[in-house]
């Protein structure tokens, strides 16, 4: 079964931010667009890019009204040390969950329980709760914070303008479609 559209799933869970330990909960997500974007583990190769990557487009995100939320099945303490010694990873100001019990990561349905490991998931949530968004692959391949933005921006577009969609390769600005019947074969 599928995610999208499902509201998501309570949990309660330790983040650290800017050099704070901190609860989150599903009631944390509410209110705002939220990014959840699950990962492997800390101290490891493909990870510290992409979180890096969004570090480096945080501003744009939280300009959008977005949270960005990372998660990984390490503790709290483990991102904090993280934080301190890699040179990526201190430019990261957006709450880093810890996972260690694998709870949220399965809610999420991106546990590799052989493993008790993320897989590379990517959820977005609207301030309502629900699942708008969801992408799961595997994880030798890095996502792309921008791609990401323009999805987010893509999916606020449509929630503040119901009968229109966003056709392949949106960006804000660009034309929409009202689908109808008379669209119907001529696109």
């Amino acid at each position: 079964m599928s995610l999208i559209n499902t509201e998501v799933k309570p949990f309660k869970a330790t983040a650290f931010q800017n050099g704070k330990f901190f609860d989150v909960t599903e009631a944390s997500l509410k209110g705002k667009w939220s990014v959840v974007v699950f990962y492997p583990a800390d101290f490891t190769f493909v990870c510290p890019t992409e979180l890096e990557d969004l570090a480096d487009n945080y501003d744009t995100f939280k300009a959008l009204g977005v949270e960005i939320y990372s998660v990984s099945t390490d503790t709290h303490f483990a991102h904090k040390a993280w934080h301190d010694t890699s040179e990526a990873i201190k430019k990261v100001n957006y709450p880093m969950i810890g996972d260690p019990t694998g709870a949220l990561t399965r809610n999420f349905d991106v546990m590799i329980e052989e493993e008790g490991l993320a897989l590379r998931g990517t959820f977005l949530i609207n301030p309502e709760g629900v699942i708008k968004l969801c992408e799961i692959h595997d994880n030798g391949i890095g996502r792309d914070a921008k791609e990401l933005l323009r999805k987010v921006q893509a999916a606020q577009y449509v929630a503040s303008h119901p009968g229109e969609v966003c056709p392949a390769k949106w960006k804000q600005g660009a034309a929409t479609l009202k689908p109808s019947l008379d669209l119907v074969g001529k696109i």
